[in-house]
Parts: structure tokens; sequence; C-alpha cells
């Protein structure tokens, strides 16, 4: 249960911008799940699950243990790496976010 419920429309746009801006869909090259991803600098990337790509990487399946909150797989590691390579991912904040 969230401790804290947005409901104003400035905190509800500062939750999106966190949250979900500049999101952008990358396919791991290897087993083709697809995840939100947005590359603040070099060194920082949010990545954005969804049930459907954790279901179709065998790396998280094979690992999983049901405790892990934040889960890597270094093949869409490299996947993402080449998006941003190839421009396909932005690298830098915009505004802050």
């Amino acid at each position: 249960m969230p401790s804290f419920v947005p409901t104003s429309a400035d905190t509800l746009e500062d939750q999106r911008l966190y949250t979900s801006a500049r999101l952008v869909e990358v396919a791991c090259q290897d087993c083709l799940a697809r995840v939100g991803v947005k590359k603040n600098s070099e060194h920082h990337t949010s990545i954005q699950w969804t049930a459907a790509a954790r279901a179709a990487c065998p790396e998280l399946t094979r690992r999983s243990t049901g405790r892990e909150s934040h889960p890597a797989c270094p093949r869409l590691a490299a996947s993402i790496d080449a998006a941003a390579r190839e421009g396909v991912v932005p690298v830098g904040a915009e505004d802050g976010y």
C-alpha cells in the first residue's frame, strides 16, 4: 500500500517526469524482451521492466529468487549500450530529468 498518493497536478507531473518521461523502448538483442530505458548520463541507466519483459528474459527466469528488486541482465545491458551508441537512446538529462 503506498504511503503517499499524489493528487495535485504538479505532483502528478513530477511523478510522470521521474518515472516515465523520455523512456525509449529497447529490445534485448538476445531474447527480444522489451523494456523502457532512460540514460541521464553514461553511467546512469533507468530501466522499466514490464511483467511481459521479465517473463521473456531467460536470464531473469533462470536466477529469479522472488526477492530481487533490481534485476539485471548482461545481454540486455549490452543491447542498451548498443542502442545508446547508435543514438536510439539519448544520453543526458533534460531539465533535470
